[in-house]
């Protein structure tokens, strides 16, 4: 039996519960809203590699250029990379190239190789323009056994000096050395430049000395030299080794302790200082705790430079040392930049084939000016701003 008499609380219970809705939705509407996150600005692309594409009529001086000047020194590289795939077209085409115009090498330039220009990135933000210095091949003078007058020694490298290439334990640091010594079983750094005259493994490790401190320090510097003996011979003395310590530039400590000004660390200014300062020489030169080994080697053409990285002789004014991350050894190279301390243009073509520990980096040349006195002080005087191409061979991938 139906109950008649609850139908009119059931219609009130409805209207109750649409009130309640409604009221509910009033109070959803007007409650505060979550904020909504604004769209993320896009994250900048950067570049990932270091070559743009350039035309040759984007590479000032090309056409003017004594290119054959530069030629032995593409054929010398040419020697060491005929035998990679990349270079082998090329560098077997240059064998019937003389070379003896301008010309005839920007012919064959135009046909084998295309112009990238090197350029870096400071996060989002290109730059195009790098930097260039100067290196040179000093010559000493020295002696066998030290006296009075020669008494700087230059060391093959000692026995202790212990080199770990560590890419036999992690392959991607392929090319990175590590060096040490041993104290007790623990290797730890090997000696400075302060502490290397205490150290008992260099004696009778001397190759020569030699009559000037600050002299022998910029043969490290460079890396090579010649030493004319008392006997009247020419040697050569070659990278070997280093102590494993990073370079540090005693123009930047000489800046930074207020000694000179940011114009007057040139070399030349920094050896007329140290002239008038000598109670500071040792001091200064231990700012860089970086030192070099060498071996002694005998010069069989006194025109020719010391080798590079790349095991062939240095030419002046033409080879370059790079760093081999961005530029491969043997790549040729334009160079647009201008002389030392000067505005005049240098716009010429270059061979890279040596490295520095100061040169890193996209954009980054060292010029190898040649031997004596006379390209040390274009040398030091070379601090440069520079635009850079690389010449690389046509339909080979770009380096990476």
């Amino acid at each position: 039996m139906e109950d008649h008499g609850s139908a009119p609380r059931n219609d009130l219970s409805l209207t109750r519960v649409l009130a309640a809705l409604l009221l509910s939705l009033a109070l959803v509407a007007c409650a505060p809203q979550p904020q909504r996150a604004p769209p993320k600005a896009p994250v900048p692309v950067v570049p990932t590699s270091p070559y743009e594409r350039a035309s040759w009529s984007q590479l000032p001086g090309w056409q003017s250029d004594a290119l054959h000047e530069a030629w032995p020194a593409m054929l010398a590289s040419c020697r060491a990379l005929r035998f990679r795939a990349e270079w082998s077209v090329p560098c077997t085409a240059a064998q019937g190239v003389t070379g003896a115009t301008a010309d005839e090498v920007r012919r064959f330039f135009g046909q084998y190789f295309e112009p990238y220009q090197v350029v870096k990135y400071n996060g989002t933000v290109r730059e195009d323009t790098g930097l260039v210095t100067g290196y040179y091949e000093p010559q000493l003078l020295g002696a066998r056994t030290p006296s009075a007058q020669f008494h700087t020694p230059l060391y093959a490298p000692p026995p202790d000096l212990l080199t770990i290439d560590l890419a036999s334990v992690y392959p991607e640091l392929k090319g990175l050395r590590l060096r040490g010594r041993l104290e007790g079983n623990r290797v730890v750094p090997y000696y400075s430049r302060a502490e290397l005259a205490n150290n008992p493994a260099v004696r009778g490790r001397e190759i020569v000395w030699v009559d000037n401190a600050l002299d022998a320090f910029m043969l490290q510097v460079q890396g090579s030299g010649r030493v004319l003996l008392t006997t009247g011979e020419v040697i050569r003395l070659q990278y070997m080794d280093q102590n494993g310590h990073p370079y540090r530039s005693i123009g930047r400590y000489l800046v930074d302790n207020g000694f000179l000004t940011t114009e007057q660390a040139t070399m030349p200014g920094i050896r007329a200082w140290l002239a008038s300062h000598p109670d500071k020489l040792q001091e200064v030169l231990n700012a860089n705790p970086s030192v070099v080994f060498f071996r002694e080697e005998p010069i069989t053409d006194p025109a020719q430079g010391p080798k590079g990285a790349q095991g062939i002789p240095l030419t002046p004014g033409r080879s370059i040392a790079v760093d081999p991350a961005f530029v491969p050894l043997g790549t040729p190279v334009f160079l647009a930049t201008t002389f030392p301390a000067s505005t005049q243009p240098l716009e010429r073509l270059v061979i890279a084939q040596d490295t520095g520990g100061a040169i890193k980096g996209a954009a980054r040349a060292d010029l190898f000016w040649g031997t004596g006195i006379g390209a040390g002080e274009l040398a030091g005087k070379m601090r440069q701003p520079c635009r850079m191409w690389i010449l690389w061979p046509r339909n080979v991938p770009l380096p990476r």
